[in-house]
């Protein structure tokens, strides 16, 4: 039995022996020929005016005390509204005290809208905000939600963070660029 297992790991040697000496240096040829043939990749172009103008469009958030990101900023030209970045919520939802310093009003709405949430189920009224900006960035017609049942605060979703060209959180900071 053990000198037919032998002569089985000797077979599987051989051939593996003689694809490293035969076979690989032919698919080595190809690949070069293909990469060769490939037409060249594109190369990014940016002027260092236009990519200085990119790094202006940003702002630079620090998480706080309670693990979270937040953006103090201008709503609409008129409102200051600090928002929670939630990257895990699908659109901005706005409390009803918010929504009414933004020039909304909650009692109005028609909340037609179910919304599942991390604490359960409840309504919310679409809205478009005119503007949000935070220092630089400033993002035009950002699609919203008031929800029924109160928030304890605002959540800057994934309706605004779509917008920008970039985030990305290094450490303790969240650093948006438009």
């Amino acid at each position: 039995m053990s000198a037919r297992i032998i002569s089985m790991l000797l077979s599987a040697c051989a051939v593996a022996g003689a694809v490293a000496v035969f076979v690989a240096p032919e698919l080595e040829r190809a690949s070069q020929q293909e990469t060769s043939d490939a037409p060249a990749a594109t190369v990014n172009t940016a002027t260092p005016e236009a990519e200085d103008k990119s790094r202006s469009r940003q702002a630079v958030l620090s998480i706080r005390d309670d693990g979270h990101y937040w953006a103090r900023t201008l709503v609409n030209d008129k409102a200051s509204v600090d928002f929670m970045v939630d990257t895990g919520a699908s659109t901005v939802a706005l409390t009803q005290e918010d929504a009414r310093k933004m020039g909304f009003d909650p009692e109005r709405l028609d909340y037609k809208w179910e919304i599942r949430t991390a604490g359960g189920v409840t309504y919310g009224a679409s809205v478009v905000i005119d503007s949000i900006k935070i220092n630089q960035v400033h993002v035009k017609k950002v699609n919203a939600m008031v929800l029924r049942e109160d928030l304890s605060q605002s959540l800057l979703g994934m309706s605004f963070l779509r917008e920008l060209y970039s985030y990305e959180f290094r450490g303790d900071r969240l650093i948006i660029r438009q």
